[in-house]
């Protein structure tokens, strides 16, 4: 057993030790945790308005950042703290006020399933090839 105080050995310190005795692969693991972490980053903030764990996967991304850059653990202190506020204030609402966000929130998934071309996939399944329903931006007309 070692003392509380007592440094850690080399075989202590861990398998991310291993990367810092090398520049090199210190850069490269530090680029890969930042590919890594701003990928779920990314796809977190474009999951935050549909159904699921949008915010989950955004403190997920900034937690893998924030495991080599400060600022990132910066920021997730922020949005965590800012996140459970805006929680906090909705809950105090009235319910008229919490269905207007409601109806926000489905505006933002129907706009982009929209744009996305989503209801003209769907109803291409069913039949339904209607002009109204292709998208104006990844529509096939």
């Amino acid at each position: 057993m070692t003392k509380p105080d007592a440094k850690p050995t080399e075989e202590h310190k861990g398998w991310r030790h291993w990367f810092h005795r090398n520049p090199a692969l210190n850069l490269a693991y530090r680029i890969g945790v930042g590919v890594i972490g701003g990928l779920v980053l990314i796809a977190g903030i474009i999951m935050i308005p549909y159904p699921g764990p949008g915010w989950l996967v955004v403190f997920a991304g900034l937690a893998i950042l924030a495991t080599e850059f400060e600022w990132a653990g910066r920021v997730l202190k922020f949005a965590k703290r800012y996140y459970d506020r805006w929680v906090e204030w909705l809950k105090r609402q009235p319910s008229w006020v919490r269905g207007l966000v409601m109806a926000g929130v489905c505006a933002i998934v129907l706009v982009t399933c929209y744009f996305l071309n989503v209801f003209a996939l769907v109803g291409g399944w069913f039949g339904l090839d209607w002009a109204w329903l292709q998208s104006p931006i990844f529509g096939s007309r």
